[in-house]
């Protein structure tokens, strides 16, 4: 037991965290001249090690993830979410969102085809918010960062929240809240090629180029604004705003992160110094539940899609969601950090 604790340990810190990176730039910076425990040298290390660690763990996992994906093009998706009723049609559709678009701009369009087709409300719903919360690429980021007890439980609460706010649009029938050209909209079947093998190797490393091409910026300012705030914010003001002291941090966190459009991978860096710094779990998981789920740019494609009235349930919704499991995050801190 305890050998297979030690390879994990190693697989977690050396493998998915890249400490070895850390340790090789802050050597390469202080043989340049360039204290790293300063404020310059520090933020340069972190900036350097964060963006290198993520673009490089964004590139093999989008890799894998789209090879998963590229077997169940929207044709297919629409069939297998077909099958299903009831809340194991939200279930279905919440797992399915796990290997799909990274954002939810990148969400919408497919919710747009799977509602035209005719699958209820609550199950497009339930995809909808789990595509840009919880994808596989989340979980394994959020493994290197936080460790993997972080990383499952806000993968479950993700699909929980995705499930739970699929089944309660569905209980209110909402479905009139459409936009009258989705609901009159049919949708046609393509039949789809058979993939070989190579075909699915060039439509993931497309998606990695694609990919990385549109998350890019978001990652640099994500982890400059980490390496500001782990280097140059006192501890003592990152404490007084999103620490124990503050019960209302989880809501300020969330309310914060709605107008930000980023994905995941431009967050993370932000949410790891805001840790680092003394905020609580909760509330920095909050915040980026907000700006991948909520993000202001996206909630205006959304509304081209559907009524107000949809629109706001669908706020309130999601942001109590995330509220609720941010405190639930807070609560049990002490046990899985």
């Amino acid at each position: 037991m305890e050998a297979l604790k030690t390879i994990w340990d190693f697989f977690q810190n050396e493998v998915l965290g890249m400490n070895w990176l850390d340790r090789l730039i802050e050597t390469i910076l202080n043989a340049c001249g360039l204290d790293t425990t300063g404020k310059i040298g520090g933020s340069v290390q972190f900036f350097i090690s964060d963006t290198i660690k993520i673009m490089v763990l964004l590139g093999v996992l989008i890799l894998i993830i789209s090879y998963i994906q590229s077997y169940f093009p929207p044709e297919r998706a629409k069939k297998i979410l077909g099958r299903f009723h009831g809340i194991w049609a939200n279930i279905i559709a919440a797992l399915l969102g796990t290997v799909t678009p990274f954002c939810s701009c990148s969400s919408i369009p497919l919710f747009i085809g799977f509602t035209s087709a005719g699958l209820p409300l609550g199950v497009t719903f339930s995809f909808l918010i789990s595509s840009p919360m919880v994808d596989l690429g989340s979980l394994v980021l959020l493994m290197s960062i936080f460790g993997w007890k972080v990383a499952v439980l806000y993968v479950i609460f993700g699909l929980v929240i995705a499930v739970a706010g699929g089944t309660l649009i569905e209980k209110l029938h909402l479905d009139n809240q459409v936009e009258e050209y989705i609901r009159n909209g049919h949708s046609i079947d393509v039949p789809q090629e058979e993939l070989h093998f190579k075909d699915r190797m060039k439509f993931a490393w497309e998606q990695v180029v694609e990919t990385a091409k549109k998350v890019a910026p978001y990652v640099l300012i994500g982890v400059g604004i980490g390496a500001f705030i782990h280097n140059w914010i006192p501890e003592e003001i990152i404490v007084k705003a999103l620490g124990e002291n503050n019960p209302f941090g989880v809501i300020l966190a969330t309310i914060v992160g709605i107008p930000i459009y980023a994905d995941i991978f431009g967050t993370i860096p932000i949410a790891e110094a805001l840790l680092a710094k003394g905020a609580l779990l909760g509330v920095v998981l909050s915040f980026m539940m907000a700006v991948t789920t909520l993000s202001l740019p996206s909630l205006i494609m959304l509304r081209k899609a559907v009524k107000p009235k949809l629109l706001g349930i669908f706020i309130g919704i999601c942001a109590a969601g995330i509220i609720i499991v941010g405190y639930l995050f807070n609560a049990i801190q002490y046990l899985i950090v």
